[in-house]
């Protein structure tokens, strides 16, 4: 069968598919050298490999394209070279990596340092999303400190949930917040956690963003700045959509935002409007 008749025969006719159905193409392992140009099946993103690195307990892979952008993909499949499938593995040459000097938060490290054991005094943050990128840049620095950070599940319910944990001098609660600007809802609830009965060891801080995805520098996913997303739509969709990546349903959430967080290295590719505010609330848990 030649390449031009493979969609012309009857897909419902009696013939052994093993006779003329082409075969799936097979997805080989190729080593991610250094100049080896691949593209991304789900953006299209073509670029040159410019280096393979850890990031987050797993290795990604640092495109470049012709106009000096760059990427960050989570190594494996999903790529193809020279128009066949592809599993960019870890080239044989990337070898032990050196002890880091310096946490992903630019803190010095501490070479065979313990986790402390835990504070009474907590950090909480409102979401999934939220924790697993504080992990990723501090979570040396509040292993070794044994500050435990908690998921609050949205900041409705703030006020009740800091009367449960009954603040005090040996248990302070600091609270990272989205989108905590003048006249927001989420400023309002914050001077009423501050006017309640242990209020003074409680320390509720926020960035400007609307989601804690947009205090990642955008160029770190190719971008100029972060989408406009229209006013009824929904805001990690749209996003999604913007980038083009999948856009519907949890899955594609999720999957987008691995992908971003992949794309973080350390404090470098936040903004700093999150840095500061994270910052604040590690030293005032740790006083």
């Amino acid at each position: 069968m030649t390449w031009e008749d493979r969609y012309g025969r009857d897909v419902l006719a009696g013939d052994s598919p093993s006779t003329h159905a082409p075969a799936r193409p097979r997805t080989a392992p190729v080593a991610a050298d250094t100049g080896l140009v691949v593209e991304d099946v789900t953006t299209s993103w073509v670029g040159a490999v410019v280096r393979v690195e850890k990031s987050g307990g797993m290795h990604v892979v640092v495109l470049e394209d012709r106009h000096g952008r760059t990427r960050t993909f989570p190594l494996g499949p999903g790529f193809w070279v020279d128009g066949k499938p592809v599993e960019l593995v870890a080239p044989r040459h990337l070898g032990a990596v050196a002890a880091p000097t310096r946490t992903a938060s630019g803190s010095r490290a501490v070479a065979g340092a313990r986790a402390r054991v835990a504070r009474a005094s907590r950090i909480w943050v409102e979401g999934k999303h939220d924790a697993e990128l504080v992990e990723k840049v501090w979570g040396d620095d509040l292993r070794l400190e044994g500050v435990v950070v908690e998921m609050l599940d949205g900041v409705d319910h703030l006020v009740h949930a800091v009367a449960a944990f009954a603040p005090g001098p040996e248990r302070r609660l600091g609270v990272l917040v989205d989108h905590l600007v003048p006249g927001s809802k989420e400023a309002r609830i914050a001077a009423e956690v501050a006017a309640a009965p242990g209020g003074s060891h409680v320390c509720v801080l926020g960035h400007p963003y609307v989601d804690v995805w947009q205090a990642v520098r955008p160029e770190r996913l190719g971008l100029e700045a972060w989408p406009v997303i229209d006013r009824g739509t929904e805001w990690k969709h749209g996003i999604l959509r913007e980038l083009g990546w999948q856009a519907d349903g949890p899955a594609a959430v999720s999957e987008g935002w691995r992908r971003i967080l992949a794309a973080v290295r350390d404090y470098r590719d936040l903004e700093p409007a999150l840095l500061g505010r994270v910052e604040e609330l590690i030293d005032f848990a740790t006083r």
